[in-house]
Formats: structure tokens, sequence, C-alpha cells
């Protein structure tokens, strides 16, 4: 927790209004008990009203005082805890945003939206709490303890002696309770991993008719949280209990002896009430303890998890925020120009990060620019990891990777992912237009080139159709529109970037055969590179190079007609798909 609250050192001025604020209230409210005995004991016990209205006049203006630093001391913290909240997330954002994709990886989506959302949260209403309340509550019961020993110091140290114990108490307590509720952190995130796969998937639920069996799953995650979270408060509840017992037992005592002082003459009823009131207000401060255990107990496992993705190391994230900062600004076709497009792979092995498993073994070809190449295989042969180490997605383990002839880690990221278009096998879309949608590669792009986009991606017809034709506001996903269309419409967005080299991972598996020739025709004209994954031969037959692979290994590579004399997969393919021999694919081992 203290390591973030470096954020809040640019709205310092406003936390130390707040603090000042809340001891000018504080420092009121300490006084009145003190007030109120002198009313009693030269007042009202000498029967001089004079007395009373001066010191009740001076109690009644000390509370106007406390009410209006109270109000002042709540919007400081306010703004301090609100500021302090957004650049948190802020930077958490650039940080998430600035991974790998490899460290990207090492956590759950669903972990990385709590933190960023209730994590985050918590931590801002703490900093609130700790401005407004949380440093008021051990400066009350500090200052009760004091104003008790001044006013009768017999009586006050029955307050100073149990005021420690409940402390000790109290600490151990907030240990035990930090480590419950980082558990039920935890199994927050599996909730919500829950729902977000429930509400991607629910196409899918309903077809197989599994809502019974998803809700069932759904409870039982939901139930593991909230019996975690009774198990927590459960705990934390059992603190005020024990802290009343102990404060009114000592209210008790100083009723006791208080009466025995007042008949000895060694206390008067004025300092006796002044204790009590004492007693009284740190009763209030240490019971405000339990509520504030809970909220610095959540808010201490939340900053650990905010800490986690802060401390995460990552070798490339200087190179990955450069992409961040420049794709925002301007000179993307100057860095689109810098890349040529030629490609080659010089014994490359590749496996995911902390996985044992090879993906790549040994893969070896050279494309030169403008060509086009396919790339073929069987589920899990390699050929989506292949294509994502050209735009650094990640590193290959062994061999290298060259981009115009020059190793591609010695490319800046922002120069080789700006020359790329890049189209991956899960389409994705973001809310807006269709207009939006498209220009979101290239944020600069004219409607016209929106529209060229469009057609060469074989979608302007389609939008045109639509109810306000580039202005159409797409549905979550893009709900409102066809496997194909929306296959388009990403290729679109590719293509508005003009790129030098084009990845096409298995996009074009939704469109038929004649849509898919045309728009293989419209991209001979933008002379890039391209990187096509299909399982079609009708894809193959025009590329300038076929890659043939099989568990990460290549296993041939040519042209159409080469690998018909060379690949007997090859021929089982084309023989499969066009009723030509073996009407099933297998793979070749």
């Amino acid at each position: 927790m203290i390591k973030l609250l470096y954020y809040l050192k640019k709205y310092r001025v406003a936390a130390i209004a707040a603090l000042v604020m809340m001891l000018i209230e504080l420092a009121v409210e300490l006084a009145q008990p003190y007030l109120i005995s002198k009313i009693i004991d030269n007042g009202i016990q000498q029967g001089d009203l004079s007395v009373v209205w001066l010191w009740g006049g001076v109690l009644v203006g000390s509370a106007i005082v406390a009410f209006v630093a109270g109000i002042a001391s709540s919007f400081f913290a306010s703004h301090a805890s609100l500021g302090f909240g957004y650049d948190l997330r802020e930077k958490l954002y650039d940080k998430v945003q600035a991974f790998s994709y490899a460290v990207f990886n090492r956590f759950a989506t669903s972990s990385l939206i709590t933190r960023l959302t209730g994590d985050v949260t918590q931590v801002q209403d703490t900093v609130f709490m700790s401005l407004r309340f949380m440093t008021r509550v051990p400066l009350v019961v500090i200052g009760s303890m004091i104003m008790a020993v001044v006013v009768n110091l017999r009586l006050g140290l029955l307050l100073v002696v149990m005021v420690p114990v409940l402390l000790v108490f109290v600490i151990w307590m907030i240990k035990k309770a930090a480590l419950l509720f980082r558990n039920v952190q935890r199994r927050l995130d599996a909730v919500n991993g829950v729902i977000q796969e429930n509400l991607t998937g629910i196409r899918l639920i309903r077809v197989f008719v599994r809502m019974g069996h998803e809700i069932e799953r759904f409870a039982g995650f939901s139930g593991k949280l909230m019996k975690g979270t009774i198990s927590a408060l459960r705990l934390t509840e059992t603190t005020m209990p024990f802290m009343l017992l102990m404060m009114n037992g000592c209210i008790i005592a100083v009723l006791w002896f208080g009466r025995r002082d007042i008949s000895t003459g060694s206390a008067s009823v004025g300092e006796v009430v002044a204790v009590i009131n004492y007693l009284l207000r740190t009763i209030g401060a240490m019971s405000a303890l339990s509520w504030i255990l809970v909220t610095f107990s959540r808010a201490s496992a939340s900053a650990q998890r905010i800490n986690e993705v802060f401390d995460t190391e990552d070798p490339s994230e200087a190179a990955q925020k450069s992409v961040v900062v420049q794709d925002q600004a301007a000179g993307k076709q100057e860095r689109a120009n810098a890349v040529q497009g030629a490609v080659e792979f010089r014994n490359v092995g590749f496996s995911y990060p902390n996985s044992d498993i090879t993906v790549l073994e040994d893969i070896t070809f050279s494309a030169k620019r403008g060509e086009r190449i396919a790339i073929m295989g069987a589920t899990g042969s390699g050929k989506s990891s292949l294509v994502q180490l050209i735009p650094r997605l990640y590193t290959e383990d062994q061999g290298k990777v060259f981009i115009d002839g020059r190793d591609a880690d010695q490319l800046p990221i922002p120069t080789l992912r700006g020359a790329i278009g890049y189209v991956p096998q899960e389409v994705v879309l973001f809310t807006g237009s269709v207009r939006d949608n498209i220009a979101w590669g290239r944020e600069d792009a004219t409607l016209e080139e929106i529209k060229e986009a469009a057609k060469r991606a074989q979608i302007h017809d389609t939008i045109e159709k639509l109810p306000n034709g580039y202005d159409t506001q797409l549905g979550q996903r893009g709900v409102n529109l066809s496997g194909g269309q929306k296959q388009r419409l990403s290729i679109a967005r590719a293509l508005i970037r003009r790129p030098s080299i084009l990845i096409l991972d298995d996009s074009t598996s939704a469109l038929d055969v004649a849509t898919e020739a045309r728009l293989l025709d419209a991209l001979e004209e933008l002379s890039c590179t391209t990187f096509i994954i299909t399982q079609k031969i009708s894809s193959t037959t025009s590329a300038d190079l076929i890659l043939l692979l099989d568990d990460g290994r290549l296993i041939g590579q040519g042209k159409h007609e080469d690998l018909m004399d060379s690949s007997e997969l090859y021929r089982r393919i084309y023989g499969s798909q066009y009723g030509e021999g073996t009407p099933h694919v297998q793979s070749v081992h």
C-alpha cells in the first residue's frame, strides 16, 4: 500500500488541506468535553448562569467551526483520492498495454479486469477514508487519553491502561484479516472469469442447452466466494464485541471510582462527566476500527495485487511503451515505408514461455517483397505461432527472423509493426460504427480511403446496404454481422494501413470461393508481402510459396505444382477438396 502512495504526491496540497481541516475539527471535538466540565462545575454547580451562557456560546461556536472544517476536509479528501485513483488506474493500464504478449498471458483477463476496476477502487476509497477518518481514529484515541489525564489523572489512567490492550488485539486482527481478504480477491477473480466465459459463449451455451450446467458452475464459484467472504467478515466482526466489552468495563470502572472521588472531594462532577465523554469518544473511534479493519484489510490485499502487475518484469517493456506512445503520434506512414516486406526465417525454433513443448522446429524459408505465402497444416501444426513471430508478438528461441535482410530484433518495434497489417484468427470488433472500426487501423484515414479499403476487402457493397451505411453502429462484438462480414471488416481494417506485410491468420475461412478469389485479386494491387494461413487449396494455387507444416516442422515448401509432385500430404489435401484420392486430410509422420 505504501508503494502506491507515490501516486498521491501530485495531490499532496489537497491531501494536506484535508488533514489540516480534519485536525481543526478534531481539536474542537476534543475540547468540547472540557468545556462541558467547566459549564457543570463553574456554572450549574455554582448557580452562575453567566458562566453557562459564556461557555455555552463558546461550545456552540466551536461546533459550527467543526462542522465547516468537516465539510472542507471531505471536499479535499475526495479531490485527492479521486485524482489518485484516476492516475493509478491510468498507470496500471499503461503497464498492461506495455506488456509483451508472453508476459500478458501470465495474467488471466478476468484478473486484470478486477485489478483495474475493483482493486483500484478499493485502494482509492481507502485513501479517502485515511484522509478523512482513518487518520482521525488514532488521533481521537490519543487525544482523548491526553485530555482525560489532564482533566483527572487518576480516572484518566484507566483509559491509558486499557487502550494499548485493544491496539495489540486490533493489529493482530488486521494481519489475520489481510490474508483472508487476499483469498477473497482470488475467488472474485475466478467468479469474474466464469462470468466472462459465459457471456462470451452465450450462444454456444444455449445451442447445447447447457444453461443449467453453467448456472451450477457459476453457483459453485460464487458459493466459494461467499464462504470466503463470510470467513473474513466473521473474523473482523468479532473485533467490535471484544472492544465494547473492554470499553464498557472501563466506563463502569470510571463511574465506580468517580463516585468515590466525588464523595472524598478529589474529583468534581464535571471532571467525571468529561472523562466519561472522552471514554465515549474513544469507544466511537475504536468502534470504527471494525469497519476500518475490513477496509484496510481489503485495500492491503488489493494493493498487493496491483503491485504484482507493477513489479512484473518485462525485458521488452521499453519497446512496448514506445509502441503505445508512437502509435498516437504522426508519421505512421513513414514508419510503414521503412519496411519493404522481405521476410526470412533461418533455422527458427520456438516454444511458448513456461512450456517445454516445441511448437516450431528448424523452420527455414525466404519470402521476397510482394510475394504471397500460403501456410497450410493440420490444427496445432504451428501455423499461427509462425506468423506471430513476424510482428514480434513472441520471440524465437532458436535461429533468427530477418526483415529486409536485417535481424528483426534490431528493428524498432513501432517501425516494424507500423508496416504490418494483421487479421487475427478470432475476429475482434470494437464498439462504434463500421467507419470507426475500419479507421481503427489508421486514425487519420479519410472516408474515401476507408471506402477503398472496404472495396478491396469485398465488404463495401454490404456496408452500403446497412441502415446507415458506414455510420451504422455495430452491436456487441459485431453481433449484427455474419461471420464472413466480420472477417472482411477486419481485413479492411488491416488494409487501411497500406501495409508492407499483410498477415491473414485463417481469416478467409467464412468466405465463399468466389468472394475469396476477388479478395486475393484485389490484394495483388497492393504489392505487399502477404502471409495467408488457410486450409483451402483454392487459396494456395496462385501463391508464390506454400509452406506445409506438420507438428511444428516444415515438411514441404514450394509452389502448387512443386508440392503436387513432391508432397503426399499436399496431394491428399488436394484430393479431399477436389474429389480426387483420399477424401480425408491426414498428417504424415
